[in-house]
């Protein structure tokens, strides 16, 4: 493999000369130019990431860290931050690990060890979504990797390095949802109470439901891990605790699809004798039997405005960036108005 001093020698330069016709840096006469990119087409020389980034200070690489690379609404973040990379000639580097999603320990720490992973391999910036992690993680992080942007999560202590919605409201859409089609017997799949934005949509679901008259206490709930195995088997804890609520609202796609597919497993009726209501709107929502409606998290425009932010903050540049992802509801077939139920009348 042919090195810089190759390049120099072919040429009839210095070494100096050769390293700033690459780096384009400094002075050089056109003719040596020439000669140098001459040699360098002829020895087909590429220079060493090592070596750009000894010239530039930096690697032209960004940190990416997930908590699992399966589901939906993981693909969605991974791929949106790799087209915001490539589009500005920025690669990205990937890790995770949040144990199995329960919350435990074991995912705390997985996740601070893999953002360890992330800083030793000398990224330029990084890109975290975790509820494993504690404010006073991201701010230790933060110390270590002062370019640091969080997704889906809002924290007074990263000011505006967090880039997130607002869950209450996704959550007091999904109650209205569910009441607005007569549904008043309720139940919730929530994820886990360490999840901050799985606290606040359960917390603005039931904040709804009692505006109506309706005691939250009377609202079963049961928890899971925001996967289908979790909400298949939070489906079956619910159905065996007695099937006396006809609305549902599961705190994620994924845990919407696992419960729907018990229901299929059992024989009960989605809409006709349940109506579901999920969260995210990821891709696959609009493909299951029956379709799901779910409230939208305009998650791609929230990954893509963070990674924007960071870009100008690790590479000086002047990208546009948003922070007002407005939240919604699509509406599909697994939501049904409750039989005779009046339509809700709306105020002008």
């Amino acid at each position: 493999m042919a090195t810089i001093k190759d390049v120099a020698k072919l040429a009839g330069v210095g070494v100096g000369t050769a390293s700033r016709t690459i780096s384009g840096k400094g002075s050089v006469s056109p003719e040596a130019a020439a000669r140098v990119h001459a040699a360098i087409a002829a020895l087909d020389f590429r220079p060493s990431s090592i070596g750009r980034a000894l010239s530039k200070q930096s690697l032209g690489m960004i940190g990416l860290f997930v908590p699992s690379f399966r589901g939906n609404f993981y693909g969605t973040i991974l791929e949106t931050t790799d087209n915001e990379l490539r589009a500005v000639h920025r690669h990205m580097v990937v890790a995770n690990g949040s144990g199995d999603g329960s919350g435990d320990s074991n995912g705390r720490e997985q996740a601070l060890d893999a953002i360890d992973f992330l800083i030793s391999r000398d990224c330029d910036g990084i890109v975290v979504i975790s509820h494993e992690l504690r404010d006073d993680d991201l701010i230790r992080i933060r110390q270590r990797m002062p370019k640091l942007v969080v997704l889906n999560r809002a924290s007074e202590a990263m000011g505006d390095a967090c880039f997130s919605v607002d869950h209450r409201c996704g959550g007091e859409l999904a109650a209205q949802t569910l009441l607005d089609n007569g549904h008043r017997n309720l139940a919730v799949i929530a994820g886990p109470a360490t999840a901050p934005d799985n606290l606040e949509r359960i917390a603005g679901f039931l904040s709804v439901v009692a505006e109506h008259g309706i005691d939250p206490a009377d609202v079963k709930r049961v928890e899971s891990n925001f996967t289908p195995d979790g909400g298949w088997r939070a489906m079956k804890a619910l159905l065996d605790q007695g099937r006396d609520f006809t609305g549902l609202f599961c705190a994620n796609d994924d845990m919407a699809i696992g419960a729907l597919s018990y229901l299929r497993h059992t024989g009960i009726s989605v809409p006709n004798d349940l109506s579901i209501i999920g969260y995210d709107d990821v891709d696959a929502a609009a493909h299951t039997a029956p379709t799901l409606t779910s409230v939208h998290i305009p998650m791609e425009e929230m990954t893509a405005n963070a990674v924007r932010w960071l870009i100008n903050a690790c590479y000086g540049g002047e990208l546009p960036v948003t922070r007002a992802f407005p939240v919604s509801v699509s509406e599909r077939h697994s939501v049904a108005r409750m039989r005779g139920a009046k339509r809700p009348v709306r105020q002008a």
